[in-house]
């Protein structure tokens, strides 16, 4: 009886873990501008700008001059973190995400939609804007 009970617990264990990686893996934004690569991070997920899709005025040594930080100014874009401290909330990841054409960071919330569809929502306060991100192959 006790290594049923064990072996439920180490079943039902496993699931949350599973769900960890249902948005994992490489995305192309809404733009279809770059390539976002979301992965574990810690404990959490977090999505780094993974490859340029269109080259931005700086191309591919385009640095982050929009952020608020002027200490962050000098950034590179590329392999920037702009997804941060997801964690699983249900079917739900809850973080952050910072937007380099604004330079400010948001709430986020990110789940998947269906098969090869991210929704991912930016919002500040009350106002929000959603994006779907498809998998890239």
């Amino acid at each position: 009886m006790m290594r049923r009970w064990l072996m439920a617990v180490l079943v039902l264990g496993a699931v949350p873990a599973s769900a960890a990686d249902t948005i994992s893996g490489r995305w192309i934004t809404q733009e279809k501008d770059a390539v976002v690569a979301i992965a574990k991070c810690g404990n959490a997920l977090c999505g780094r700008l993974d490859k340029f899709l269109v080259l931005p005025k700086g191309g591919k040594d385009q640095r982050d001059i929009n952020n608020a930080d002027p200490t962050k100014r000098q950034r590179r874009l590329l392999g920037l973190t702009i997804l941060s401290s997801l964690t699983a909330d249900g079917d739900l990841w809850r973080g952050e995400i910072y937007d380099p054409k604004s330079g400010r960071t948001y709430t986020s919330e990110v789940r998947r939609k269906g098969p090869g569809v991210l929704e991912v929502k930016g919002c500040f306060g009350v106002l929000c804007r959603t994006q779907e991100w498809r998998k890239a192959s």
